[in-house]
């Protein structure tokens, strides 16, 4: 690779870390995994910097590989979702001592979608991309997302009940129209 290649490279990695690693901690719910799961990625990115034919292009190409890592992570035999701690927790704690994120009944209930319907919904909605650039990222169809996008809202809908309101983009829109 090339000195410029690589200070492309490097220019586009620290321009993007910040929201490859929200993407990622989004799909597998750990700063530390997805701190691993952004480098991983990256070293992807890295590697195929000089196939490339447009480096606009590299961040869909590290979001695939985001994905698609996150994924197979997650169907890995043995991960399980276990993550290691020094100290074993002794019960219930106070409402102080948890974590923001832990009392958010939204975060819960898409921690605890399946891998792909997490990584639809995450790419979707959090991350703002379009049906075709899920399914981009994803390595499937459009119809492949709108089914996983589909089953994952109907999960938490199930899930949450009247607690959170849901709506999909067809009905965010028709809502703005009609107020």
């Amino acid at each position: 690779m090339s000195t410029r290649d690589r200070a492309a490279f490097a220019e586009f990695a620290a321009g993007r870390a910040r929201s490859l690693h929200r993407a990622a901690y989004l799909m597998v719910g750990d700063s530390q995994l997805a701190q691993d799961l952004v480098q991983e990625a990256l070293t992807k990115t890295y590697v195929a910097w000089p196939r490339l034919r447009d480096p606009r292009n590299a961040e869909a190409y590290c979001r695939k590989a985001i994905t698609t890592t996150a994924i197979s992570w997650f169907r890995r035999k043995g991960w399980a979702n276990e993550r290691p701690t020094e100290i074993l927790p002794e019960g219930e704690q106070g409402a102080h001592d948890v974590p923001i994120a832990d009392r958010d009944p939204v975060w819960r209930a898409l921690r605890a979608l399946p891998p792909r319907q997490r990584a639809a919904l995450v790419l979707r909605y959090f991350e703002d991309l379009t049906e075709a650039q899920t399914a981009q990222a994803m390595g499937c169809a459009v119809g492949t997302v709108k089914s996983q996008v589909a089953a994952g809202l109907a999960k938490l809908r199930a899930q949450l009940g009247d607690e959170v309101e849901l709506l999909s983009p067809d009905e965010m829109t028709e809502r703005t129209v009609t107020r």
